[in-house]
């Protein structure tokens, strides 16, 4: 994937401030020429033309938007999941325990007579919350340390890339389950967990994309200009090495939900009788062929998430890819 496109940014307003077709006096020797390379400062429809296209791509694939239709659905349900049943998902009824799925229960009730299908929907809540928060914490993480390795090179690099290595020692059950067990039970700590060994891929990934732009034309004439390290990377650089990152978080959300729930089955992820696929799934383990709607309902849940982030990841790469366009 660090092969992705790259294109060029818009001028800045360092760049606005010289003359059109050179330097500003004053600039070292070759500033001029490095300003005036072509295709250094990409007018901004250039820029919008270039994301029609990979927008364009994208909706040309079907399992994209197969995938992207799912994802939307699961967004809404997590966000409209309390009008679309009318139970408590907490409300015990032992009146009705393992009720089979019918009008007034559609997935059947667990063995507290909870009801299934609005512990699945309250489910998808906490899965679309951990599954992005996670993501989004593991690329703050990432793309920090990746762009200091990336851009200051020498000792940070290797500082950042050893530790790096130390995190990829750790399968990621393994070590979020040594940090839940130290500070407990509960959503934070496994949103934290997995986010601190996910990150190492995100940052050698940044940092490899890096390594190929910081040299590029417009970068050298951003320097030339005058423009400070921190302008750079933020203006410059991030913004064309994070295809790659883009595309990881996309599949990465699927392994984010498969993991708490991996935890919950364990039973050492939320804490005890929070509706989560992963302890619903661990309830029903003991009802195969018995009572088996107590776990093909949050097993399928988990499939069809990891599969629409999964299609939705594959079509950005396939967009963003060069070798395709």
């Amino acid at each position: 994937m660090t092969d992705l496109i790259t294109h060029r940014p818009a001028a800045d307003e360092d760049a606005a401030a010289a003359p059109r077709g050179g330097a500003p006096a004053g600039a070292p020797a070759g500033a001029a020429a490095a300003a005036a390379a072509p295709g250094a400062f990409p007018e901004p429809g250039e820029r919008a033309a270039y994301w029609s296209d990979v927008r364009q791509r994208f909706l040309q694939n079907k399992l994209a938007v197969a995938g992207l239709v799912i994802v939307g659905l699961l967004v809404l349900a997590a966000a409209f999941g309390p009008l679309l049943s009318p139970y408590d998902p907490y409300a015990q009824d032992l009146d009705n325990a393992l009720a089979a799925p019918s009008g007034a229960h559609w997935l059947g009730t667990d063995t507290l007579g909870r009801d299934l299908f609005a512990r699945l929907l309250a489910g998808t809540r906490l899965a679309m919350l951990v599954g992005f928060a996670s993501i989004a914490l593991t690329c703050l993480i990432g793309v920090t340390l990746g762009a200091l390795a990336g851009y200051a090179g020498r000792w940070v690099d290797t500082l950042v890339m050893r530790t790096a290595d130390i995190f990829f020692a750790f399968p990621l059950l393994i070590g979020a389950i040594a940090i839940i067990l130290v500070v407990g039970q509960g959503i934070t700590p496994v949103i934290v967990s997995l986010a601190v060994f996910s990150w190492a891929t995100v940052a050698r990934l940044l940092r490899s994309s890096i390594l190929s732009v910081r040299e590029a034309e417009f970068v050298q004439a951003a320097r030339a200009l005058g423009a400070r390290s921190p302008r750079i990377v933020l203006k410059h650089i991030l913004p064309n090495s994070m295809t790659a990152v883009l595309v990881y978080a996309a599949f990465n959300v699927g392994t984010a939900v498969v993991g708490v729930a991996s935890l919950s089955f364990l039973g050492i992820g939320v804490a005890p009788g929070v509706p989560e696929w992963g302890s619903m799934l661990a309830t029903g383990r003991g009802f195969i062929g018995v009572k088996d709607y107590l776990w093909l309902a949050p097993g399928f849940a988990i499939v069809l998430t990891v599969l629409g982030f999964v299609f939705v990841g594959d079509g950005l790469r396939d967009a963003l890819d060069p070798k395709l366009r």
